[in-house]
């Protein structure tokens, strides 16, 4: 016996080495991150079936190269392309608990204010909960992303870095004249604005534009229409559903945005782009560069469109 024991010893201690290996490699998958409610969401191997209830996560899955492990979204998830053919599951006021479930997600990525995430939790499903609002969020919720799927970080941040490359390019391009106007951004006609602390805020300040909405009236702030009468924006930019409102508003046909056709009406997915708080912000930030030159241009002409 004692000589069967030093004979398998060897082999024993080569069974018992793999055995170790294979165990730290499967620890070393697992990762830890923080959820916007500052709790710990542990995930033990890189997801393969994710659900997406928030359009702005959706689209940094796909940024990441991860677009063909989405098997449910959200209504209102549309881009890129290919997400079209996705199945819907609810919105993130109204998400849809049994189909949710019967797809069999390893990952829910939804927003903090998306009802029934506990309940998803509770039924043993892995949620977490990010939900971008301003630049900084931006990268923090990229980097969580990031990690949550298991994406190299030298890789997520190649992809982040031209991100920011694009954005500062849409910063660069402005010309002298178009950085002295002052805007007013409506992000919807009953009206809601876009102020200095919102998103779309931020964007125009690192280009150096004046926003007429204070950062002290909260990120989107509903508007007295006479308060935008007496601001007298250069600029207004707007989705395509404000356009009808703002010729009925008292005074509105006084401005001279308004006079003067200095306008940037954007399509509803130039507002999605707009809007979204994700890998897209260099795209949005070329957008409203392009409205600004194009107002400026005008302005320096004389020429009325």
């Amino acid at each position: 016996m004692a000589e069967r024991l030093r004979r398998w010893a060897p082999s024993l201690a080569l069974v018992v080495a793999v055995w170790a290996c294979a165990h730290a490699a499967q620890a070393s998958q697992t990762v830890t991150v923080l959820d916007d409610r500052q709790q710990k969401v542990q995930i033990a191997q890189a997801p393969q079936r994710i659900v997406s209830l928030l359009p702005s996560l959706t689209e940094t899955v796909c940024a990441l190269k991860q677009c063909h492990k989405l098997v449910g979204l959200d209504r209102y998830s549309n881009w890129p392309e290919s997400t079209k053919s996705v199945p819907r599951v609810g919105g993130g006021l109204d998400p849809n608990i049994e189909s949710i479930v019967a797809l069999k997600p390893d990952l829910v990525l939804a927003a903090g204010s998306t009802r029934g995430a506990d309940r998803l939790q509770a039924l043993g499903l892995n949620v977490l909960r990010l939900e971008p609002r301003n630049h900084a969020d931006a990268q923090r919720v990229w980097r969580t992303v990031a990690q949550a799927l298991h994406v190299p970080t030298a890789e997520s941040d190649r992809v982040w870095q031209g991100i920011q490359s694009g954005v500062q390019a849409a910063v660069q391009s402005l010309s002298p004249a178009a950085r002295q106007q002052r805007v007013y951004f409506e992000v919807s006609p009953a009206p809601y604005g876009a102020s200095e602390s919102s998103f779309m805020g931020e964007t125009l300040t690192r280009m150096g534009v004046a926003n007429i909405l204070p950062a002290s009236m909260g990120p989107f702030p509903q508007v007295n229409p006479e308060w935008v009468v007496q601001a007298r924006p250069d600029v207004i930019m707007a989705g395509d559903s404000s356009r009808a409102s703002m010729l009925q508003r008292p005074g509105w046909s006084r401005l001279r945005a308004m006079q003067g056709q200095r306008l940037c009406v954007f399509k509803q997915d130039e507002s999605d782009m707009l809007v979204r708080v994700g890998p897209r912000m260099a795209e949005g930030a070329q957008l409203m560069a392009d409205c600004l030159n194009r107002v400026a241009s005008q302005a320096d002409t004389g020429v009325q469109r």
